[in-house]
């Protein structure tokens, strides 16, 4: 049995791997096609668009990693069916379930590189990407730091750690100096609301005032500040709330809530990069029955095109349920998890009937 668990396993991962880079390829060049676009725009060249496409590889391989989970494992399966070698196989006394666990046992490795790329390679690479874009397209007037960027307005320096899209900016700290360059006032707000009108609205504001006499702390709830960067470098400098790890999320997410604020579109962007990897496994579940079922006569074309039909429709449908769970502000957890149910549900459903 462990001869045919390796060849079942290598006959996976071979075509997943062919499927897997020609997708990542294909999605490279049109991402490449459309940052050639922006060259020109500030200091933007062309290495720096190449440099841009290397950085968010991995972005681009994690987004791709269910649909070339799914295709890979039915090419995969599909190839054993037509040589009859997964007949040969049950005649051997390798009974369906038992087939099934050993495509399932492979899939978990992709499961767990799935969650690596999620957690640990994807935020601070695709993180480094856009900031590295910004400040090409912006040119000067704010340095850009690993931490976030910095700005400065006459005697007033300005750090702001991350910007969202949607026009939001966490983690502000602006140093008011005097003439003497003896730091004067100390401000720090979570969060900014970047207004139509070129205002910064701040909140959650901890404000320390530095005095002969001592240091004086207040707190505010709100603070108006005259905006200290042009639209077009607060659009470039904007980081989407995927890019974040999930200890960012998790924590972002939690200081939202404590200071009164709604967090479900970072709690939304944490639920959907934990289901990621859950993806991944379902995708592997759903495309048992596509062998095992009534499509097994069927031809290795086919099953490609209904597999890549089930993936479109995945994320179309995925993409719907979201904004749908935004705009009726239901639970972030079940919006980001119910397309992984229903993939499950179908998947298990389909499977009962045949093994």
């Amino acid at each position: 049995m462990k001869t045919l668990d390796r060849h079942i396993a290598i006959s996976f991962l071979r075509s997943f791997l062919v499927i897997f880079i020609t997708l990542v390829a294909l999605f490279s060049l049109l991402e490449l096609m459309a940052q050639l676009d922006d060259v020109g725009k500030g200091n933007y060249q062309v290495k720096d668009v190449l440099l841009f496409i290397g950085l968010t590889l991995p972005r681009r391989m994690l987004e791709l990693m269910p649909i070339g989970t799914l295709l890979g494992s039915v090419v995969a399966l599909g190839l054993l069916a037509d040589h009859n070698e997964l007949l040969a196989m049950q005649a051997g006394g390798m009974s369906v379930r038992r087939i099934c666990w050993s495509v399932l046992a492979i899939g978990t490795i992709l499961i767990l590189l799935t969650g690596l790329l999620a957690e640990i390679v994807v935020p601070p690479l695709d993180q480094l990407a856009r900031k590295k874009r910004a400040l090409a397209i912006s040119g000067t007037g704010f340095t850009l730091t690993k931490q976030g960027f910095w700005a400065r307005r006459n005697s007033t320096y300005i750090h702001v750690g991350k910007t969202h899209s949607g026009g939001v900016a966490t983690d502000l700290d602006i140093f008011e100096t005097d003439k003497k360059g003896r730091l004067k006032v100390y401000t720090h707000a979570l969060e900014a609301n970047i207004q139509d009108n070129n205002q910064w609205v701040l909140r959650a504001i901890t404000r320390k005032t530095f005095t002969d006499h001592g240091i004086t702390t207040t707190h505010m709830a709100s603070l108006k500040l005259e905006s200290f960067l042009s639209s077009d470098q607060v659009e470039v400098l904007e980081i989407p709330a995927d890019s974040l790890s999930s200890s960012d999320l998790y924590r972002y997410a939690a200081a939202l809530r404590e200071s009164g604020q709604n967090a479900d579109r970072y709690a939304l962007a944490l639920w959907r990069k934990l289901g990621v990897p859950l993806t991944t496994g379902a995708m592997v579940l759903l495309s048992l029955p596509f062998i095992f079922g009534s499509t097994r006569s069927v031809t290795a074309g086919k099953r490609i095109m209904m597999g890549s039909f089930v993936g479109i429709v995945f994320y179309f449908g995925d993409q719907v349920i979201v904004h749908l769970g935004l705009l009726l502000s239901l639970s972030p957890m079940i919006t980001a998890m119910t397309p992984v149910i229903l993939i499950s549900g179908i998947a298990l459903w389909k499977l009962r009937q045949v093994v």
